[in-house]
């Protein structure tokens, strides 16, 4: 009882299984390949058959015309006449018999004797000796016609037979057959969907799935989880199974690599680019890298500056080489930062003396606020330092504000760089400036007067200028 629940239980899970598996395209070509073949076979098996199997009720039917035949001889044996002939075979023709009629010719072709229907055979075609056999046009009637050569004083009898009773009997005999042909074909078919789905359709469908999931996991990492890795076979589909994962493996492989190559390339590039950002103002740099030859711009109005570490030539000469950098690079360090910070642009270090400029490559319309502004905290930054002796350092910072040109030159070591009368005054600003101090132009001056207190230093002697007016910061203008 178990077994048979069980049996139930699976029956009806397999036929859903097997009916979705015809809404495979494939398995429907499949199926339905399968189905016509077997119904071809099978058609092809049959008409033989059925041939064969009415020739035998026909023949049978000519087993009864033996006694006619027989009857016909015997009298004519005896040379019975032609009446007593046609009586006794008028006792073959009852109601419920299959002989309708029988009709006997003379050598000549005279028909001698008749009795019910006439048989539809022509004497003639008795001509060569054969017994002959006909199907009526309506099909029901056969007809069997024995030449004179084979007794009976050289008489021809031909006999007529009720054939109904055969066509019944056959077309009972084909619905028997078709309705068997069609239950093997749809047992045959049924079990062919089961083992399509067993051995074919599934692993198929579940390597298409691998294949839609090689699609979304050839470019991440790891071990992707394949059905097609458990499939253990030795046909074609292995092979392709196999195929597919060789395949995956090869460009998952070959993806990685170029990942990597890719990682590897744009982490160089993105170092590249910093580098070439350290020395180059970002509009600069892509502008470099889409063109060759010099790049110049003028700028109407920039603000410079340049600060000087005073006495540093001095200090150079009591500290190591190494440690001179070092300090040096902590100042300028946080330099860096200030400027970066307020925007600015710096152009450049020359030993001690720092140089940077506020208003190009991006113009800015407070180019000389930002410049003092960086002045205020380069004085503020270093007063936290110490010399190597303990004494602190002093910043001697001179600034101008005018028109420049800026750009790059040259195909080796390029670096940003400024030009221009107004650079010149700027570095004679710092170089002849007052120590702890921001000495500015009158032209630094005219811009800032009115944010910013100065005190007037008068008239200074300024090399390759002559004298020039300068002032020196005091402190923020009270508000």
């Amino acid at each position: 009882m178990k077994f048979c629940a069980i049996h139930t239980l699976a029956m009806p899970s397999i036929l859903q299984s097997s009916l979705g598996l015809l809404r495979s395209r494939l398995s429907r070509r499949i199926v339905a390949w399968v189905f016509f073949s077997i119904l071809v076979i099978e058609g092809i098996i049959f008409v033989p058959s059925y041939h064969r199997r009415r020739r035998e009720k026909l023949r049978g039917l000519e087993e009864l015309s033996a006694e006619v035949l027989f009857t016909v001889k015997a009298n004519a044996m005896v040379e019975s006449d032609t009446s007593d002939i046609l009586n006794n075979i008028d006792l073959f023709l009852q109601p419920d018999s299959v002989i309708r009629g029988v009709a006997v010719y003379a050598p000549d072709g005279r028909l001698i004797a008749q009795v019910g229907l006439l048989p539809e055979v022509a004497f003639a075609a008795l001509a060569e000796g054969e017994i002959v056999r006909r199907i009526s046009r309506d099909r029901r009637h056969y007809d069997v016609a024995w030449p004179g050569r084979s007794g009976m004083n050289e008489y021809a009898i031909m006999v007529r037979h009720d054939a109904t009773r055969v066509n019944q009997e056959m077309r009972q005999y084909v619905l028997a057959i078709a309705g068997l042909v069609i239950i093997i074909s749809l047992f045959v078919t049924f079990v062919t969907i089961i083992v399509l789905e067993r051995i074919l359709i599934m692993p198929i469908l579940r390597l298409r799935d691998d294949l839609c999931k090689a699609g979304e996991l050839v470019s991440q990492d790891g071990e992707p989880n394949f059905y097609t890795r458990s499939l253990k076979r030795n046909d074609e589909l292995g092979e392709v199974s196999k195929a597919f994962l060789e395949m995956f493996e090869r460009v998952h492989q070959e993806i990685t690599t170029r990942k990597q190559a890719e990682a590897a390339l744009t982490e160089e590039r993105e170092k590249t680019e910093r580098l070439l950002l350290n020395i180059l103002p970002q509009s600069i740099a892509e502008q470099l890298k889409a063109e060759t030859g010099a790049i110049a711009s003028r700028f109407d109005e920039v603000t410079i500056l340049f600060a000087d570490i005073v006495d540093f030539t001095t200090l150079s000469v009591s500290v190591s080489p190494n440690e001179l950098v070092c300090l040096l690079n902590e100042i300028f360090s946080a330099f860096d930062c200030i400027a970066e910070r307020l925007g600015l642009e710096k152009i450049k270090t020359i030993g001690d003396a720092y140089m940077v400029v506020g208003g190009l490559p991006n113009p800015r319309p407070d180019h000389a606020e930002a410049i003092l502004e960086m002045a205020v905290e380069m004085q503020q930054a270093i007063a936290h330092l110490r010399r190597s002796d303990g004494n602190p350092f002093h910043l001697r910072i001179g600034i101008n504000t005018g028109p420049v040109v800026a750009g790059v030159i040259g195909i080796k070591k390029f670096s940003y760089d400024l030009w221009g009368d107004a650079v010149n005054i700027a570095s004679r600003m710092e170089s002849q400036g007052v120590i702890d101090r921001i000495q500015v132009s009158e032209m630094t001056y005219t811009r800032l007067k009115d944010r910013y207190d100065f005190e007037d230093r008068g008239r200074v002697a300024v090399k390759g200028r002559g004298m020039m007016h300068t002032y020196l910061y005091r402190n923020r203008a009270p508000m």
